[in-house]
C-alpha cells in the first residue's frame, strides 16, 4: 500500500509540474503571439476614437509587428503603416498636426483614420479591407455584383494581398478578445 501510495503521489506531481510548464509556455506564446505595447498609447487613441482595444492591438501586429521604425516598401510609416497623404487627410479632419513617426501619435492617426472608415463602411472586412488598399478601392468593388453577397457585403476580396491582411486582423483580433478579456 505504502508502495502504490508513494507513487500516486509522484505522478501527481510530475502531473502537477508539467500542467504548470504547459501554462507558462502558454502564457509565453501569447506574449510573443498577441503582445500588447503601447497598451497605454492603445487604450488611450483607441477609447478616443471609440474602437475596441483589441482591433487596434490586431491592426498594429499585423501591419508592423509592433515595430516603430517600420516603413512599407509603398511608404507606409509606423506602427499603424500610416500612408503620408493619410496622415495630411486625417490631419485636416482632426485639425491637428501630428508626427506620423511618433509611435503615439502614429496610433492617434491610426485609430482617427478606422473610426473615418467606420463611419463610411458598414462592416469590419469592408473596413479592413479599405485600411489596406484603399477607400475608393473598396467603393470599386462594393460597386460590383460579383464581389458582393446579397446584403452588398464584400463576399471576394480580388487583391489577394488585402484577403489575407484581412484574414490575419480578424485572427488577431479574436486572439486578442480570447487572451484578454
Amino acid at each position: 500500500m505504502k508502495f502504490f501510495a508513494e507513487h500516486v503521489l509522484r505522478a501527481a506531481g510530475i502531473f502537477f509540474a508539467l500542467l504548470f510548464a504547459a501554462a507558462l509556455a502558454c502564457a509565453f506564446l501569447y506574449g510573443c503571439l498577441v503582445p500588447r505595447r503601447y497598451a497605454e498609447e492603445v487604450r488611450l487613441y483607441a477609447r478616443q476614437a471609440g474602437l475596441e482595444e483589441e482591433l487596434v492591438f490586431a491592426v498594429i501586429r499585423a501591419e508592423s509587428n509592433f515595430r516603430a521604425d517600420a516603413v512599407s516598401p509603398a511608404g507606409a510609416v509606423g506602427l499603424m503603416q500610416i500612408m503620408p497623404q493619410t496622415a495630411l487627410f486625417v490631419e485636416e479632419l482632426s485639425g491637428r498636426r501630428l508626427d506620423v513617426r511618433d509611435p503615439a501619435e502614429n496610433i492617434d492617426l491610426g485609430t482617427a483614420y478606422l473610426r473615418y472608415l467606420f463611419g463610411r463602411f458598414s462592416s469590419l472586412t469592408q473596413v479592413l479591407a479599405a485600411y489596406n488598399a484603399g477607400e475608393g478601392t473598396v467603393r470599386a468593388w462594393l460597386s460590383r455584383a460579383d464581389l458582393t453577397d446579397e446584403q452588398g457585403d464584400l463576399a471576394r476580396i480580388p487583391y489577394p494581398e488585402t484577403a489575407r491582411y484581412v484574414r490575419r486582423v480578424k485572427i488577431f483580433y479574436n486572439c486578442y478578445k480570447f487572451c484578454y478579456r
